[in-house]
């Protein structure tokens, strides 16, 4: 499994509203074609970023299979506007677990 993590910065005082459009967009991830769950995390020292963590199956499930779906569009649609600057966004692996 790899977890996708993507930074996301957003203007400041849209706060609730990046939640809410991005409550709306998880069925689009968990819809998705090799998708096994999503999760919202927001700094504490740094209140206006996020980062969203999607585990997938493969790298190609994320970066070739859902940024070429509706469900991507979709995403992006609700929460780009919030985006103060474009995520950054990397795939990770684990190599050590309990």
């Amino acid at each position: 499994m790899i977890t996708e993590i993507a930074q996301i910065e957003i203007h400041p005082g849209r706060e609730k509203e990046f939640e809410e459009a991005v409550a709306k967009a998880l069925p689009l991830f968990l819809e998705a074609d090799g998708c096994e769950g999503a999760d919202l995390h927001r700094s504490v020292e740094h209140p206006t970023r996020y980062r969203l963590m999607v585990r997938w199956e493969t790298v190609e499930h994320h970066t070739v299979a859902f940024r070429g779906s509706q469900g991507f569009a979709r995403w992006r649609a609700l929460a780009g506007p919030h985006f103060a600057a474009p995520p950054q966004v990397e795939h990770v692996y684990p190599v050590l677990a309990p």
